[in-house]
């Protein structure tokens, strides 16, 4: 077997956006006049709103204001996104030129919304390298299921143990090896050490290591 595809995760990936993120929840829990636990961010990085607001920051059960707070949430992103502006991570534009080269095909399978993926488009120029995205909501399951990460393996038209995802979160990780593609990790939200004990075949510092040689490398053993 050799590298097929890449699937790029994308908030912790391709782009620096946990700082917006934070900030979103802290004006939503505003807004609302409700809590946040103080180790609220770190838990609920990388996974859907439909998880975090009931099962991490525990505000309600109600589905209708689960969705409705969600929503908001990611409105305030996108304002704070439109502002501030999104900064890409260092080495990933690079890292794309390599791989638009080989025709090596990319695809995004991300817990973000279809939004916040074009808002950064917008700004960064960069929709070109991917033949597509899978988003939160074109799954019925956040990872660690892995359903995000075979639709994104069927854009590109890959078998997933041809594919090589890159992921910052332990279930992303655990969702990448779930349905058989090799996990590398890029230590930027989390450490190195819970990455590998969630399975990656290999963990990297951020995109500026990245190269095809070492996606290569994963297939050899």
């Amino acid at each position: 077997m050799s590298l097929g595809g890449v699937i790029f995760d994308w908030d912790g990936v391709v782009i620096n956006s946990a700082p917006l993120h934070e900030k979103s929840w802290e004006l939503l829990a505003e807004e609302l006049k409700l809590p946040l636990p103080k180790d609220h961010f770190y838990r609920g990085f990388g996974k859907r709103n439909d998880v975090i607001i009931p099962e991490i920051l525990q505000w309600t059960q109600n589905k209708v204001d689960i969705e409705n707070w969600g929503m908001r949430k990611e409105e305030i992103y996108r304002e704070l996104g439109t502002t501030q502006g999104i900064p890409i991570l260092k080495g990933i534009r690079e890292f794309l030129d390599s791989l638009k080269l080989k025709n090596i095909p990319c695809a995004i399978g991300t817990s973000t919304e279809k939004k916040n993926l074009n808002l950064a488009f917008e700004q960064l120029n960069i929709s070109h390298f991917f033949s597509g995205s899978a988003c939160s909501e074109d799954v019925m399951h956040g990872k660690p299921n892995p359903e995000v990460f075979i639709k994104a393996a069927h854009i590109i038209k890959k078998t997933p143990s041809s594919c090589v995802v890159l992921e910052d979160s332990t279930h992303g990780i655990l969702a990448a090896k779930a349905c058989g593609m090799k996990a590398l990790g890029l230590s930027t939200t989390r450490k190195k050490e819970e990455l590998i004990k969630s399975g990656a075949d290999y963990v990297v510092k951020d995109p500026s290591f990245l190269n095809i040689s070492l996606l290569q490398s994963l297939f050899a053993h």
